[in-house]
């Protein structure tokens, strides 16, 4: 039995549909990750666990329930990691929780996945009521596909491979810029980015009643994440194909800005 956290975002939805047979986290009946007695463990061979905390705080204890019960688990983590921990607050949470995992007594693979594609959802409803995508800009990375991460995620799920960390990446580096052009090309419309300054940014997402943890972190990633021109072969060794593109995603998910 392979129990899914995180069973409802944009990896988890992906991954309930490959792994049918998988227990999603029922938060309905009660489980929380903040509360690692609500956990039912019951039968449960392997976790995919993506932690949805802006903190480490409580993932050794979630382990410990997970040990008692599990033989294995799959940590979805970032592969800014590979730069260092210090590099913003969401890489270092990444890179506490793979020591974490590590050191859990667990059977262990953890993917390192750079920028997902469906971070762009968020630029949605700037598109439904113009062609400018206002927001702070960011380093240009090989942008993937959540679809090719799930992908991933069940084949070291289903044939295990304990002690090993992937890193995912798409095909294409793309900026911001890049993102928003090839958007615009999807939607036949001339689109364009306007990089806001990161302040002016970090005012308007208090404003809009973001939680300041929550602020803080998303502008110290878009401010520090290292330029990466990394791009690995790792979803076609591990699913058989090739990564898709960011425009294959955009093509897939077009009524979301429509």
């Amino acid at each position: 039995m392979i129990l899914l956290t995180g069973a409802t975002g944009n990896v988890g939805r992906e991954l309930a549909a490959l792994l049918p047979e998988a227990r999603p986290l029922d938060r309905s009946s009660g489980a929380d990750l903040a509360r690692p007695e609500t956990l039912d463990l019951e039968g449960v061979d392997s976790v995919f666990l993506v932690w949805p905390f802006l903190t480490s705080d409580g993932a050794n204890a979630v382990l410990t329930k997970i040990a008692q019960h599990a033989r294995r688990v799959v940590y979805l983590s970032s592969s800014a990691v590979r730069f260092g921990a210090d590099t913003d607050p969401i890489t270092r949470l990444h890179a506490d929780l793979e020591k974490a995992v590590q050191a859990s007594g667990l059977e262990w693979t953890v993917l390192r996945a750079d920028t997902f594609a469906s971070n762009a959802l968020g630029w949605a409803g700037q598109l439904k009521a113009g062609d400018v995508v206002r927001g702070p800009d960011s380093a240009a990375t090989a942008v993937i596909d959540p679809a090719d991460i799930a992908a991933a995620a069940a084949a070291v799920l289903r044939d295990s491979q304990p002690g090993t960390t992937h890193t995912l990446t798409g095909p294409d580096v793309l900026s911001r810029a890049d993102q928003v052009r090839i958007l615009g090309d999807v939607l036949g419309r001339e689109l364009t980015f306007d990089a806001t300054p990161f302040d002016d940014a970090r005012s308007q997402l208090l404003a809009d009643g973001r939680p300041p943890a929550l602020v803080e972190a998303l502008i110290g990633s878009a401010q520090n994440r290292p330029v990466s021109d990394l791009i690995t072969t790792t979803v076609q060794d591990l699913t058989g194909r090739p990564a898709r593109s960011f425009r294959a995603w955009a093509d897939r998910n077009l009524a979301a800005f429509g």
